[in-house]
């Protein structure tokens, strides 16, 4: 029987730092399974620069919330052993967990080193723009809090390849590549090469840092008992890197581990052209089809809804394209902020839940709201969930020709009862589409399960039916009597 994964990426920028998320994330297992949510994807758990990081800035990734290092035990989001609960908690429910991980990157250093570099332009990191120099950075961490346990492993700067901040100069005018080492060729061609994120730049081609990583992914997967991994920046990171680090990991493991990254681009042809590289050892999110999703909601009726998913990775990759619609780094304020208007939200995921190819996740601020931005909740979104968990099942035909009116069919499966829709959506004044349902639905009546269209539509004997949508709005169509329970315990 095939089933529909659907992922909530549980967590956003702006939680509060009250380190309760954990236990948050524990008492919600069993409402987002009911809803139709079979994987999470938490945020990074281990010690970040302060109390405050979201874990994006990493200091330790051995520490989980266990050891007093940067002024807190627990990290933002909690301890560690609140971690483990939570993880625990939604396997109880039947939800795989991806843990967050950053691999680029540390931040936070223990202490300073002097070392030699040369300064390379921030917008050209081909271009050197001085001889060598001597600059102070903070290459040292020997996380003094945590006494060796899990791994005596400690950083210096023969682990880095660079930095964009050097202590003696109090400045980041330049980006610091430390001499002997290098840009890797085989990262994103942005800013000539952008092998350089922030930090300290780890160093992928120094066999320390691979083999002490591999020995921490080993520690991490047996003492949480995660399911997948959520990969940052990989655009940044030598791109042999993953292919290796993933495929020997799954050796040792013995079983299938999902992995997805994070490679921020919207141009479709680097992102295939990762996937080729790293020999498809991962899914990739579908930046192209959120910055299309973006520009129709902001184009409102003028932008050609039949060009939805032109360059997208859905189309082209889709058994490794997971769809989103926003995450954390398109939310307001932030350096990607792209946030998808809220007028469009509910077409966007009607299009990732609701069609047969790629994993879609949802955002948890689309689900639950976010009262620190203002932001409302979506409308219908839980609806969207279950309708892809009980009816978005069997063959798939597109009718997606007109530029203000696009729809298609599913046409359902046995193994799951009274499965099968139709859906219609329009950026424009609304419309309606003559779609073939398929003769199996023959004298049954469908109707709106989300409301904006109250009439019932009758398939004919031949197995058509005419379906209709309201104004910038999405309808989906359900037999009669297959979608009862419409309530969503949020």
């Amino acid at each position: 029987m095939s089933t529909n994964e659907t992922m909530m990426q549980y967590f956003e920028w702006y939680l509060p730092n009250d380190g309760f998320w954990w236990k948050r994330c524990a008492a919600k297992a069993e409402n987002i399974s009911s809803l139709g949510i079979t994987q999470v994807w938490l945020p990074p758990a281990y010690k970040g620069t302060s109390q405050e990081d979201v874990g994006y800035g990493v200091y330790d990734m051995y520490d989980l919330g266990e050891f007093d290092q940067k002024g807190t035990i627990r990290t933002k989001y909690g301890t560690k052993e609140e971690y483990l609960e939570a993880i625990e908690a939604f396997h109880k429910a039947g939800i795989k967990v991806f843990a967050d991980i950053v691999l680029n990157h540390r931040m936070g250093g223990d202490d300073t080193e002097t070392v030699t570099a040369v300064a390379d332009s921030p917008e050209d990191r081909n271009v050197q723009v001085s001889g060598e120099q001597k600059v102070k950075v903070w290459s040292i961490f020997n996380f003094p809090g945590r006494h060796g346990k899990y791994s005596k492993f400690t950083w210096n700067h023969t682990h880095f390849s660079g930095t964009d901040w050097a202590e003696n100069q109090q400045s980041r005018e330049f980006i610091y590549r430390f001499t002997g080492k290098h840009w890797d060729p085989q990262t994103d061609p942005e800013n000539g090469n952008f092998d350089y994120l922030m930090g300290m730049n780890v160093d992928m081609n120094n066999p320390e840092v691979v083999a002490e990583t591999k020995k921490w992914l080993r520690w991490y997967i047996h003492e949480t008992k995660i399911d997948g991994l959520r990969l940052d920046a990989v655009k940044h990171i030598s791109f042999p890197f993953y292919r290796d680090l993933l495929s020997d990991m799954r050796e040792l493991v013995g079983r299938d581990f999902p992995a997805v990254g994070e490679y921020w681009s919207g141009d479709i042809e680097r992102l295939e052209h990762y996937l080729d590289a790293v020999d498809n050892e991962m899914s990739l999110f579908d930046v192209s089809l959120h910055y299309n999703f973006y520009q129709a909601s902001i184009g409102g009726s003028s932008y050609p809804m039949n060009r939805i998913f032109d360059n997208t990775l859905v189309k082209e990759r889709p058994d490794h394209a997971v769809t989103f619609v926003d995450n954390h780094d398109t939310q307001y304020g932030q350096s990607l902020q792209s946030f998808v208007e809220d007028w469009f939200k509910q077409l966007a995921y009607a299009i990732i839940l609701l069609r047969k190819d790629g994993v879609p996740c949802v955002f948890y601020t689309d689900y639950y709201g976010n009262p620190a931005q203002n932001r409302p909740l979506v409308p219908n979104l839980g609806k969207l969930i279950k309708l892809r968990a009980s009816y978005a099942y069997g063959e798939q035909e597109d009718y997606l020709e007109d530029e203000t009116v696009i729809g298609w069919v599913r046409r359902g499966e046995q193994e799951h009862e009274n499965s099968g829709l139709a859906v219609v959506m329009s950026d424009g004044d609304g419309g309606s589409l003559r779609m073939h349902m398929g003769q199996q639905f023959s004298g049954l009546e469908f109707h709106d399960a989300l409301g904006s269209c109250t009439e019932t539509v009758t398939i004919d004997e031949d197995g058509w039916g005419t379906f209709r949508t309201e104004g910038g709005s999405v309808a989906v169509w359900v037999r009669d009597g297959a979608f009862e329970d419409l309530t969503v315990n949020e």
